[in-house]
């Protein structure tokens, strides 16, 4: 029975067409994914179905529910009808969580909020709900910065489905969470459908994990729907010469030319680094976890080396104490003949040795300044301002694939991929010899991120760079890093080069990682005409 029926929803904002007569229908107890590239309206499409769209938006059409058509409904109507009936869950968990209430309290108020259980009877539900999305370890009364993003990801799950909706949709649900994780909560999701008759709109870009969890798929490019039908038959027929790309682009590998010297050039040595955990009680003795311990590697010049792990497995801490943001409690960090020790602040000479991708491009930026001013800001690691700071900036950015007349921009007149080009000129302007990225392409699409990894791919031959990739996508750690270490509950328990360690596999965890990949199956993937076409 269908469950959601969309006809000829447009939308447009302030004049411009952004959704153009997109029509599906989406059944009862189905897991509807919907797909394409940054910017082709998949996210604009839930925002519709909810009425949450920004200010001067327009939508017309039709989005019958229940009888209802959603688009027009008064808001007091739709305010009762989200979270019960359709509820939502968004791709960056951090903004969609209140930083000043905890996370039971939060859960907790959605089932206040909708008159669904009194204040006692709620935190006992938010307990069982947080259980269920595998946060039974975490005390209600933690707040949202003191979680990892896998965790706070649960969390906004467990808000979502608290109320048990008749459809839930998903946003980019798995993007900023490791590979164990990510098949935990597609399992969970799963389940929820079989088991509540749920139905569930998963949007994302990942192919991989469309194959494996939805029954019927559309494809989006600019607005439209492109191409739809049941999942197999989609992915294996390919009938649009748009999805065969999307197909392409999931499975690029760029071109490397080998740069890796002998001459180490990172040396981290029995790295130790703790945290001070609450208090259970205001009289209580503070508590400590061990977040990395006793790490120790050496990363040559010009090599690209992998770092992957579980969320909350110590890698981004690892990386803040090699970047000199985090002072170690044990252990050295030696870089390009300086080093630093236990206890100690790095020097601003060592930092500019060294520059950072984060993973979000547009949180890692003031939005206040033009990109020039954004860009130069590592000028502050030298101990004086260089002479040619604007043929620099103009240098990082044509390095990067853009133009000079970009340096008097700001940053939101880009988009995604464009922003992390930006962010990767930022690394390159002091010309470090070793740039470490953080989830660099986690939430960029196939088609961007395939660009990106050549660019990184391009950049490191061109300027002798050795990168330190953290990442909890597989496929990205076979296509651009020469080795990898497979890093657990603070130590590292695998090293090796890249395609051992993931074609043969030896420690229990890594083989588990590897398990848990999300992976289209291979009759449903072979080649066509259009693979070898440009990325446009």
């Amino acid at each position: 029975m269908t469950l959601l029926s969309t006809r000829d929803l447009s939308v447009s904002i302030n004049g411009t067409p952004i959704l153009d007569r997109v029509s599906f229908d989406v059944a009862e107890g189905e897991v509807f994914g919907l797909v394409g590239e940054s910017g082709s309206g998949k996210s604009m499409t839930a925002l519709a179905l909810m009425q949450l769209l920004p200010h001067g938006a327009r939508a017309t059409g039709a989005v019958q529910m229940g009888g209802r058509d959603l688009l027009a409904l008064p808001e007091r109507q739709m305010c009762a009808l989200r979270g019960r009936e359709i509820g939502m869950i968004f791709q960056e968990p951090m903004t969609a969580l209140n930083p000043v209430q905890t996370i039971g309290a939060q859960v907790a108020e959605t089932l206040v909020i909708h008159g669904a259980a009194s204040r006692s009877v709620a935190r006992a539900q938010a307990r069982h709900h947080l259980d269920r999305v595998g946060l039974a370890d975490i005390p209600l009364g933690r707040f949202p910065h003191e979680l990892s993003g896998g965790q706070r990801q649960r969390v906004c799950i467990a808000m979502a489905v608290a109320l048990r909706p008749k459809l839930l949709i998903a946003d980019e649900p798995t993007t900023a969470l490791d590979v164990t994780t990510q098949a935990q909560i597609l399992d969970l999701l799963r389940d929820l459908v079989a088991q509540e008759r749920m139905a569930l709109m998963l949007i994302t870009h990942d192919l991989a994990v469309v194959a494996g969890i939805a029954t019927h798929t559309a494809v989006m490019q600019a607005g439209r729907i492109v191409e739809a039908g049941p999942t197999e038959v989609l992915f294996r027929q390919r009938a649009h010469s748009y999805t065969r790309r999307l197909f392409a682009a999931s499975a690029h590998v760029p071109q490397r030319a080998p740069t890796a010297s002998a001459t180490p050039l990172l040396h981290v040595e029995n790295a130790t680094r703790d945290y001070q955990l609450p208090r259970a009680t205001p009289f209580a003795a503070p508590g400590h976890h061990r977040a990395v311990n006793a790490v120790s590697f050496t990363l040559n010049e010009g090599e690209s080396l992998g770092l992957v792990g579980e969320s909350g497995s110590g890698k981004s801490t690892l990386a803040r104490a090699i970047l000199g943001l985090d002072v170690l409690q044990g252990g050295t960090i030696q870089l390009g003949g300086e080093a630093v020790t236990a206890g100690h602040h790095m020097h601003a000479t060592m930092r500019a040795k060294m520059q950072v991708v984060f993973q979000d491009p547009y949180g890692s930026f003031n939005p206040r300044h033009h990109v020039a001013r954004l860009i130069a800001e590592p000028f502050h690691l030298l101990p004086k301002p260089p002479t040619d700071g604007a043929a620099r900036i103009n240098e990082a950015l044509t390095a990067v694939g853009l133009t000079p007349d970009d340096a008097n921009k700001f940053i939101h007149e880009f988009s995604g991929g464009q922003r992390q080009r930006i962010a990767i000129a930022r690394a390159l302007i002091i010309r470090p010899k070793l740039i470490v990225l953080d989830e660099a392409v986690s939430a960029l699409d196939v088609r961007v991120r395939a660009q990106i990894l050549d660019l990184l791919a391009s950049l490191q031959a061109s300027h002798g760079l050795a990168y330190l990739f953290i990442t909890h996508d597989l496929s990205v750690l076979r296509a651009i890093t020469d080795r990898v270490l497979v890093m657990r509950a603070g130590e590292i328990v695998e090293t090796g080069a890249t395609a051992q360690v993931l074609n043969a596999p030896q420690h229990p965890y890594t083989q588990s990682l590897i398990a848990a990949t999300p992976r289209i199956p291979e009759g449903w993937f072979k080649e066509t005409t259009d693979a070898a076409q440009p990325l446009v």
